[in-house]
């Protein structure tokens, strides 16, 4: 008859993605061919009640850098976040913060 068996050793198999629990969802405005840069303007003042100055700088971003983190947060308010952006037609999507 044989001995008590060892236990089995379990191989650590954490990454860093299990630990992007802490990381913030974030929002994005993308750039686009068909929307007035007023008129992202106006949509960023309406969504989120940013004033006219921060709207401005963003919508700046979005038309310099071709995209800009307009809200952040979990990702059920990120996803609802895009989806009215979608509502008003921009182009939005919604991440893990990087």
């Amino acid at each position: 008859m044989a001995g008590p068996l060892a236990p089995e050793r379990v191989p650590d198999t954490t990454t860093d993605t299990e630990f992007e629990v802490d990381r913030p969802w974030v929002t994005i405005v993308w750039d686009d061919p068909v929307n007035l840069m007023t008129y992202v303007t106006f949509v960023l003042q309406e969504l989120f009640g940013y004033d006219e100055a921060t709207a401005t700088e963003l919508m700046l971003q979005v038309h310099h850098e071709g995209k800009a983190i307009v809200s952040s947060g979990p990702r059920e308010r990120m996803e609802h976040d895009t989806n009215r952006l979608h509502a008003y037609g921009l182009w939005a999507t919604y991440q893990r913060d990087a």
